[in-house]
């Protein structure tokens, strides 16, 4: 298991005009009451602990009583955006119940709770800096995974609902030892999935803790899924490992689940599978991947030794000669979902990639 390093202050990269038109047409962009600047502007903050009275690491912050009105009233008009039509007429029924600062990481986000005053329900959506590396993550997840999200990008903020989930690293830890042999297979299945859509579309850094488990019951069994909910290392990384999951030492236990329950033909059979209904994504969206696509073409997301060594080792990896070729993250991503498409008869029949 190796120990990959990851750029641990990876710069913020601007949303681009041409970014920014094609949010506009897929309705991403939308002017929005309240940005992420105006957030900072708290008089004070308190610790956030968890249930064991342990550190998390996020400060509540809060703000004079005269802008906490203005800034609570906003952030009700944001939520109405990012989950429904925008109507205020269910406003009256929604408060905010706490704003939460996270200190560390790239992003430094805002973690919004808002509760229904009628039902008690209360769900959370993230105030972050926008950074094109990470909205085409966004972007990516939505059509290449099984899973939709809900995003708005306004000037420099980023609006992004919560996903839902166990974190992967609790659930490794107190959570898969009591699982049974089937639960323990049905994960394993999802975990080799997962890997393989990460490298597909070169989403980076999937360590224990940057994904969450979602288990969901199905009459007499529980389904497990696997979900990335951070998607700031989209196409930045030089090496090509960073991409894979499976060879983070925070995912090893994972790994040694499905070296143990599964044999050679299982795993290959799984990565084809996850293969062919990625290039059906791929087709279902495929106007609007080329236009994303072509905007990564158009965009710096990365360092140009990055660039160098990734498609160096992919190369490696595949002897395409597309990926030599290619001269930026944007095109190193064309040439890997191309070379999907072009071996997808092959994938099939047995192709391992």
């Amino acid at each position: 298991m190796d120990d990959l390093k990851i750029s641990k202050k990876k710069p913020s990269y601007p949303v681009s005009e041409k970014l920014n038109d094609y949010l506009a047409v897929y309705g991403r962009n939308m002017r929005i009451p309240v940005c992420y600047d105006d957030l900072l502007r708290f008089q004070g903050s308190i610790s956030v602990y968890d249930e064991n009275n342990e550190d998390t690491l996020w400060i509540r912050v809060y703000y004079n009583d005269f802008e906490r009105e203005e800034i609570d009233l906003s952030l009700k008009k944001i939520y109405t955006l990012l989950h429904s039509d925008g109507a205020e007429t269910t406003i009256p029924f929604l408060n905010i119940d706490a704003i939460d600062y996270c200190t560390f990481g790239n992003s430094k986000p805002f973690r919004i709770k808002i509760r229904n005053i009628l039902n008690d329900n209360y769900t959370h959506f993230y105030v972050k800096k926008a950074d094109a590396s990470r909205i085409y993550g966004l972007e990516l997840e939505h059509m290449l995974s099984p899973h939709n999200l809900h995003f708005l990008v306004y000037e420099d903020t980023l609006i992004e609902e919560h996903i839902t989930g166990i974190p992967g690293d609790i659930f490794i830890k107190d959570m898969l030892p009591n699982c049974d042999k089937n639960e323990r297979s049905q994960i394993a299945k999802e975990f080799v999935k997962f890997n393989e859509r990460c490298m597909i579309r070169l989403l980076g850094d999937m360590r224990s803790y940057n994904y969450v488990i979602v288990p969901t019951h199905d009459f007499d069994k529980v389904v497990y899924k696997i979900r990335a909910i951070d998607f700031d290392q989209q196409s930045y990384e030089g090496k090509f490992k960073i991409y894979r999951p499976q060879f983070f030492k925070e995912n090893f236990q994972m790994v040694s689940m499905v070296s143990e329950l599964f044999q050679e033909e299982s795993v290959d059979q799984y990565k084809l599978e996850e293969r062919s209904i990625m290039v059906r994504r791929v087709l279902s969206y495929e106007d609007r991947i080329e236009a994303l696509v072509d905007c990564m073409i158009d965009d710096t997301i990365s360092s140009e030794d990055n660039v160098n060594q990734l498609k160096k080792e992919i190369y490696g990896y595949t002897n395409d000669v597309n990926f030599k070729r290619s001269k930026n993250m944007g095109e190193i991503l064309r040439s890997a979902l191309d070379f999907v498409k072009r071996n997808y008869e092959s994938v099939r029949t047995g192709y391992i990639l």
